[in-house]
């Protein structure tokens, strides 16, 4: 692994659930790239999850990852409780169905081809790589929204 990539990643949803979407920027050297998606039916948590995998996904090769989010569900649910969900077979502490389980599958499985480095930033807070993401996630939802007219 060579590349260094920073990433900024944020998830939307006008309801909970409700049409969500979700924004990705990515960073590396002088070049960016902007992804984004969307869905009519979904939650916050799940499109949180989505940017962080299309982020990764859309890296060709494995890569060192600075990934920006200001999700703690995401930050906390890699570096604090993914390893015991996948020993205690998918059951959380208090021995339920872990929610979201294919999208926690999926970024597991995105997350063994990088090395990647988690920080949470506040929201809202002016830092530039994030609001970028979260008009990418919101401008996903209004285009999906004209689409349904």
């Amino acid at each position: 692994m060579q590349d260094c990539v920073t990433i900024y990643t944020d998830g939307a949803c006008r309801g909970n659930p409700g049409p969500g979407g979700w924004g990705v920027l990515l960073i590396s050297g002088k070049h960016e790239k902007s992804l984004k998606g969307a869905e009519l039916e979904t939650t916050n948590n799940r499109m949180e999850l989505q940017a962080a995998i299309e982020a990764l996904k859309a890296l060709k090769r494995g890569c060192e990852v600075e990934l920006y989010t200001d999700s703690q569900y995401v930050r906390r649910g890699v570096l604090e409780w993914l390893d015991n969900w996948k020993q205690s077979k998918w059951k959380t502490a208090g021995r339920k169905p872990v929610k979201n389980r294919d999208l926690w599958e999926s970024l597991d499985q995105q997350l063994s081809r990088h090395k990647v480095s988690w920080h949470w930033i506040k929201g809202h807070s002016g830092n530039a790589g994030n609001e970028h993401a979260d008009t990418l996630a919101n401008h996903a939802i209004d285009d999906l929204l004209s689409e349904q007219t």
